[in-house]
């Protein structure tokens, strides 16, 4: 009898009960440049899921680059922790090759179809090198994957807003340290749109770029504040 009660009181939640769809269309302006597309407008009840998110250094990631579009042109660049795709969406203007990626299933469908409404014919600029791919960060099986799809390397990594949780910070500076080995020493350069939350997490960051043997620079001018938030701009390149 006890134990039909205590199972009684078990109560069992199916996934879709933390996900939130309720995607709007939302026009974002930098610059002179537009970007519609999808995204929630508050958090969903999963963690993991931020992804679904315009979230500020995205905002800060993309005024930088709108105001230094020289530093795009031409250029391959991959994206970690893309989520609803709107810097690498940003980048697609300038550049021939962007790969957005992330680890969420859910956060990738959504970022494959912010994708397919950018490569439409009304759509702005040059998608046509614009695609989405899995990257667990610290994956290594996925991060081999990328590497040799792309084999060529990329002349930008970017990183908009991605270091708020420290477990995944290290593993965070694993991924991006193979793919800077990819081009080498001074070929390649990690662009990380960074908002100071917690002072541990300052430090976290420093110190593991340290340990990747990466020397991480902060853009003059950059530092603003993002959503009452302390935002910068980092230049991160191996040592």
């Amino acid at each position: 009898m006890e134990r039909e009660e205590e199972e009684e009181d078990i109560v069992c939640l199916d996934a879709s009960f933390f996900m939130n769809n309720d995607y709007q269309l939302t026009t974002f302006a930098f610059g002179s440049h537009e970007i519609e597309l999808l995204c929630l407008q508050s958090a969903s009840t999963d963690f993991d899921l931020t992804g679904q998110l315009v979230w500020p250094g995205a905002l800060l990631m993309n005024n930088y680059l709108s105001k230094h579009a020289h530093l795009l042109q031409g250029c391959s660049i991959i994206e970690l922790g893309s989520g609803v795709g709107i810097t690498g969406i940003l980048c697609s203007k300038f550049c021939h090759k962007v790969v957005l990626t992330d680890h969420n299933e859910e956060v990738l469908k959504i970022l494959k179809q912010n994708i397919q409404l950018h490569s439409s014919p009304e759509s702005f600029g040059n998608s046509t090198g614009l695609v989405a791919e899995k990257l667990e960060w610290g994956n290594s099986d996925q991060i081999t994957q990328v590497i040799d799809k792309y084999s060529g390397g990329f002349d930008l990594i970017l990183g908009a807003d991605i270091c708020f949780q420290q477990s995944s910070v290290p593993l965070l500076f694993e991924t991006a340290e193979q793919l800077l080995q990819v081009r080498g020493r001074g070929k390649c350069k990690f662009i990380l749109a960074y908002v100071s939350r917690a002072k541990i997490m300052d430090a976290l960051i420093l110190d593991e770029a340290s340990r990747h043997r990466m020397q991480m620079t902060e853009v003059a001018g950059t530092r603003s504040v993002v959503g009452n938030l302390q935002g910068v701009i980092y230049e991160i390149t191996l040592k």
